[in-house]
């Protein structure tokens, strides 16, 4: 019985995902008549002509390339800074270490709309809208404590051995950081990129606020120009979703034993 339901739910499941993946990409070989007359079916004659319009209009390309420098930047800096402070939170004996690491994972609980109006503030009196050095930051800020719940725990389940015997030969903080703690966390700095990435990369409330320039749009505000206020094309708009979610699923495709291995890395150590 208990079989016949987990297969019920993940039967469900899969066609939850399945219905409007396939919708989008038979969506984005169609025309809107078509669309509209047969969802569910494979196009009667494929428009493939979408894919050019899409890259070639909407200054998509340059939206491709903000996204990109965007999220490499937000994801290094958020990476390296959520290990330092993993390894701050795994040194700090006592309740202050717990301290440290439940102040960050509070923050996980603050929805990000709370705090989107003294933001931009902020970053208004300091000249960062239309910068994408502003969007990173704000990035970076926004997901700090997620990547210090992942990279955080898994440090936290290193034995304090480790830290003991480079204590005794000597070894500083940042030698101990830099030559065992990250070699030893790799998986779990692997996992938490992939996830700020996609993060990162599907971001859409932050350039829509902060980012009024054309020239400074990321993929996901640019695919907005697609939507009209009476008029959407949503064959072009489908495309351009492909597109935009392709390296992405690449990254995932060839890095996922990264991923899987980071996630449960820390629940199986000692």
């Amino acid at each position: 019985m208990y079989q016949f339901a987990r297969r019920g739910i993940l039967l469900v499941y899969t066609v939850l995902i399945a219905v409007p993946l396939l919708i989008v990409i038979t969506g984005s070989i169609k025309t809107n008549q078509d669309l509209f007359s047969h969802p569910f079916s494979l196009p009667l004659a494929p428009v493939w002509s979408n894919y050019p319009t899409v890259l070639g209009g909407q200054n998509l390309a340059r939206a491709f390339l903000n996204s990109m420098i965007v999220t490499a930047v937000s994801v290094t800096v958020t990476v390296f800074l959520c290990s330092l402070v993993g390894y701050a939170v795994a040194r700090i004996p006592g309740w202050r270490g717990y301290l440290v690491y439940g102040i960050f994972v509070v923050g996980m609980a603050v929805p990000a709309q709370v705090s989107i109006v003294p933001q931009y503030v902020l970053f208004d009196r300091l000249g960062l809208l239309d910068s994408l050095t502003g969007l990173a930051l704000v990035n970076v800020v926004q997901t700090a404590p997620v990547g210090v719940f992942i990279i955080a725990g898994f440090m936290k389940t290193l034995p304090r051995e480790l830290y003991e015997s480079a204590d005794l030969d000597g070894s500083n903080h940042w030698r101990t950081y830099r030559s065992i703690v990250i070699p030893l966390s790799a998986p779990s700095l692997a996992a938490a990129a992939i996830f700020l990435s996609v993060m990162h990369w599907n971001e859409l409330m932050y350039p829509l606020y902060f980012i009024h320039d054309p020239d400074k749009r990321t993929l996901p505000l640019a695919l907005l120009n697609f939507r009209g206020e009476y008029f959407t094309d949503y064959p072009l708009l489908f495309t351009g979703i492909l597109i935009a979610s392709a390296p992405m699923v690449v990254a995932y495709v060839f890095l996922q034993r990264y991923f899987v291995a980071g996630m449960t890395a820390g629940a199986i150590k000692a």
